[in-house]
């Protein structure tokens, strides 16, 4: 649906919201490589640094007993491994972002707002890839990434999704808000993070906010006029993306489990079985559960299926707002 389809007053309203984004990217955007100083000394990479420990509050594995009961050089060793696995899974998920924006960009008509926006978003993921993989290569541990099903379906997955373009914006929030809420969680635990991982998530979440914005109202404005089963549809697949994309995120492959020696009831404990790794996933979801609620999108039977994928809760106040308590489903 094209913003002409909208009544004037919030055609006019969105438009002005997309010129603002787009004047956003214009006049404050970062470059992996001009504003990462990767070769000074105060970012480089220390294999041994104990800022590489997960965090007991943000990290689902970090929070169990049996991590934080290991020797510093294994906590070191798999924290380091845990957060470069995501940073490279990160660069995955733009990568299918780009597809899909680029696939309904042009199927945009000529003079719309919306195909120079997406054009920024796609330059800045492309520079989140660069910046995400230049730290990955630079940190001494070679990781899988995306585990291996969604990588088999990602070159055609983000095309599928672009005929849908209601569907594409939930997908994409269902790939950028898990990390921008663990990035922005171990920042407010205080981001004791080597200082290159701490770089890399500041201008991340910066830039993110606006993709995150752009999408957040794409699907506010958009979803309420869907025909009446389009958007029950939708209302139930809702919750079941956002869950099913934060596994994909969050968990590590079986293969670096066994690699770093992590038993197996352990990573069925942090990933998510345990009652502290479900918090953290229904934690996730504040803000989406208040843009479905905008939305027209939570009912009786949509919030039924956010708690059947245990992440019900109560919506974010506002965007950004620290974690409220979210329902954990036994």
């Amino acid at each position: 649906m094209s913003s002409s389809t909208l009544t004037p007053d919030r055609s006019e309203a969105y438009e002005a919201m997309l010129a603002t984004l787009s004047e956003g990217s214009v006049h404050v955007h970062f470059d992996p490589y001009e504003d990462i100083a990767w070769d000074s000394p105060e970012l480089a990479i220390d294999q041994d640094d104990p800022r590489w420990i997960l965090s007991a509050t943000a990290d689902p594995l970090g929070a169990t007993a049996w991590y934080q009961a290991q020797p510093l050089d294994r906590r070191i060793e798999i924290g380091k491994a845990r957060m470069m696995n995501t940073m490279k899974v990160g660069a995955a998920f733009e990568s299918m972002l780009i597809r899909g924006l680029m696939q309904y960009a042009f199927a945009l008509p000529h003079r719309s707002p919306e195909f120079r926006y997406c054009m920024h978003e796609m330059t800045e993921e492309c520079n989140h890839i660069q910046m995400f993989m230049e730290l990955v290569n630079r940190t001494d541990v070679e990781v899988p990434g995306m585990r291996r099903r969604l990588r088999r379906v990602s070159p055609w997955l983000a095309g599928a999704l672009a005929t849908r373009p209601v569907l594409l914006m939930v997908a994409i929030l269902a790939g950028e808000e898990p990390i921008d809420h663990f990035q922005k969680a171990l920042l407010r635990d205080g981001g004791h993070l080597p200082p290159a991982v701490l770089r890399t998530m500041e201008i991340h979440i910066a830039e993110e906010a606006r993709h995150i914005s752009f999408a957040d109202e794409f699907v506010k404005l958009r979803a309420p006029r869907l025909p009446r089963g389009q958007r029950l549809a939708l209302s139930l697949l809702f919750p079941v993306i956002m869950r099913t994309a934060a596994e994909e995120i969050m968990t590590p492959p079986r293969s670096l489990a066994r690699r770093l020696g992590i038993p197996d009831e352990v990573f069925a404990e942090a990933f998510w079985k345990g009652p502290a790794s479900r918090r953290i996933m229904a934690s996730y979801f504040g803000e989406m559960r208040a843009l479905a609620a905008d939305a027209g999108l939570m009912n009786r039977m949509s919030a039924r299926v956010w708690r059947w994928c245990g992440i019900a809760g109560e919506p974010a106040l506002y965007r950004g707002a620290p974690d409220r308590r979210a329902e954990v489903v036994a």
